[in-house]
């Protein structure tokens, strides 16, 4: 097991995750955001099954980022309550991890 996390956050647009994705780089709160396109999301929300097209990041950083992270996703987000999801990085190749480490220090 690593201190290393993928952070899981949806965006109503690609125009959003990129914003996002860009802001959580320059602040030096994930290494790397990946914007992945074409999601289409069914949810419950406010006691009604819901369906929206949106986009998928995934942000790559540590433990000690995620709080700051979680913070500037609200901040900059659309949603009323975005998802934001940490994942556990079990092993990985130690160069990108370290490259993860030394990109959010």
């Amino acid at each position: 097991m690593t201190d290393k996390i993928v952070v899981l956050v949806t965006c109503s647009s690609v125009e959003e995750g990129r914003k996002i994705a860009r802001a959580l780089v320059e602040r030096r709160l994930a290494a790397c955001v990946n914007v992945v396109t074409g999601i289409e999301s069914v949810y419950r929300w406010k006691g009604a099954v819901e369906e929206a097209s949106e986009c998928l990041l995934l942000a790559k950083t540590t433990r000690g980022r995620f709080d700051p992270l979680q913070s500037a996703v609200r901040e900059l987000h659309s949603y009323e309550l975005p998802e934001v999801v940490a994942l556990p990085i079990v092993d990985g190749v130690e160069a990108y991890l370290s490259w993860i480490e030394t990109s959010v220090a």
